[in-house]
This record gives C-alpha cells, sequence and structure tokens, in this order.
C-alpha cells in the first residue's frame, strides 16, 4: 500500500525500501524538513547497516533535506524525479552529494 503521507511513509514504506547491503560504510545522519499541512521534521540516521527514523531534528545532521509535503510524497512514489524536483527547487539540499547518492542506491530517496 502507497503511503499518503510523509509520516506513513517514514512509518511504514521507508523501512521496507531500506536495503542493508547497499549502506555498507554509511554513517550518515539526515535531516527532513517538510512544510505543508503534513508537513514536520524527521531525523534518519544510517550507522552499521542499519536505519533509525525518529521525529524532530538533530543539529548534527550531515545532510539537510526541505522540500513541501506534497513535493517529497511524489519523489517518493517517483511521480517526481529526483534529479527534476532538485534543479526545479522542489527539492533543497544541504551537504554531501557524494552521500545523497549512496542513500539514493540504499533506499532512501
Amino acid at each position: 500500500m502507497e503511503a499518503q503521507t510523509p509520516k506513513e511513509f517514514f512509518a511504514k514504506q521507508l523501512p521496507e525500501r531500506f536495503k542493508p547491503e547497499k549502506a555498507v560504510g554509511i554513517n550518515a545522519i539526515a535531516q527532513l524538513t517538510l512544510t505543508g499541512s503534513n508537513g514536520g521534521a524527521w531525523v534518519i540516521t544510517i550507522k552499521d547497516q542499519k536505519m533509525q527514523i525518529k521525529e524532530g531534528t538533530d543539529p548534527e545532521a550531515t545532510l539537510a533535506l526541505q522540500a513541501s509535503d506534497k513535493d517529497f510524497m511524489d519523489i517518493m512514489s517517483r511521480k517526481l524525479g529526483v534529479e527534476k524536483a532538485f534543479f526545479t527547487g522542489k527539492i533543497q539540499f544541504k551537504g554531501n552529494l557524494n552521500l545523497a547518492l549512496k542513500l539514493r542506491d540504499a533506499g532512501f530517496l
């Protein structure tokens, strides 16, 4: 079942998408800030091929992503490509781009 909100996505879909075998050597803290009626802040930590998801913020995040809740869900459901979203300003990104690409391979984006 396709998640309808970011909260559902983080609770149900993202854990299923995660590919630990692709996360070898990744040690990252990603801060996601989503605007809109279903927005919020989430911290995704990947370390030792495990992923932890929690609501809130982490000032020591190595990556920061910001988008509207709608654009984020369009990206996660593959209706909107992450590259197109980035180049059209629908998703703002701060941090190590190579790390972001590794996270994508591990099922995160």
